[in-house]
């Protein structure tokens, strides 16, 4: 691989990473939305507190 190929590769890894950080910060918002409109009891039947939305929806978006 010349130089320029192996610059297009880091621009192209970087661009990657940028756009699955965004996605994920997307899902994860998505996701704390979500389980914030819920009642506290349609949590509980989930097995979720209302102060555990943020880690819950953390672990979403790390699977």
């Amino acid at each position: 691989m010349d130089g320029s190929s192996a610059s297009n590769a880091q621009g192209k890894g970087i661009i990657m990473n940028v756009a699955r950080s965004f996605n994920n910060w997307r899902r994860y918002r998505q996701t704390v939305a979500e389980l914030g409109r819920m009642s506290t009891r349609e949590l509980h039947d989930l097995g979720i507190d209302r102060g555990d939305i943020h880690n819950v929806a953390r672990a979403a978006v790390v699977r």
